[in-house]
């Protein structure tokens, strides 16, 4: 899937995807990956040639665009030809799912949610949790622990003392897919109580 078109709205699924996509192809892995030494240690050479991309990435790429897919076919089996760009996947998906049951609808929504969160993440941005609310308390301002990186299977953290000690002292920790949920779900509230 071709990228060249720029995505100018950072705050969608498709745009951290396609950000990502572009980082993905732009810079190549460097670092002493590519040398015969670290840290003034001998270090025994590669079998075979230096991976020059991060396969992580590419990964997190490939499997966020089957998701998609297989959630939207599975949906609306007769969806049509994926588009050509990566991050249009989920306006393709959006377009064949439109005239399925509520729930599918929502399941795609939430999955969209989450993979912005995910992308952002994967990228590096780990600021993309604090304006979420935790489930629990409602309160703005959740962390994401630094030594949980990129990985995007860590989970948030609510920073509210107040929340802690409701939950025995321990602060409570949230999944991105909960957070997906949650922000959906109270989109959706938000929808019906404006009509």
């Amino acid at each position: 899937m071709d990228q060249d078109a720029e995505v100018t709205d950072t705050d969608t699924a498709a745009a951290r995807l396609g950000q990502l996509h572009r980082y993905f192809r732009e810079r190549s892995v460097t670092g002493p990956e590519g040398h015969s030494y670290t840290a003034f240690r001998a270090r025994t050479p590669a079998a075979g040639s230096p991976i020059l991309y991060d396969t992580t990435v590419s990964e997190h790429i490939t499997n966020a665009v089957t998701e998609i897919v297989t959630h939207t076919r599975a949906a609306n089996p007769d969806a049509g030809p994926l588009p050509t760009r990566t991050a249009d996947v989920y306006a393709w998906a959006r377009d064949n799912i439109q005239h399925a049951p509520d729930i599918e609808q929502q399941r795609q929504a939430v999955i969209e949610a989450r993979h912005r969160l995910e992308h952002a993440i994967t990228a590096g941005d780990t600021t993309v949790v604090r304006p979420h609310r935790c489930p629990a308390c409602h309160t703005i301002g959740l962390h994401w622990p630094r030594e949980a990186g990129r990985n995007i299977r860590a989970k948030a953290v609510c920073v509210n003392l107040n929340c802690a000690a409701a939950n025995g002292g321990m602060h409570r920790r949230w999944s991105l897919e909960a957070l997906a949920y949650e922000q959906v779900r109270v989109e959706k509230m938000l929808r019906e109580c404006a009509t």
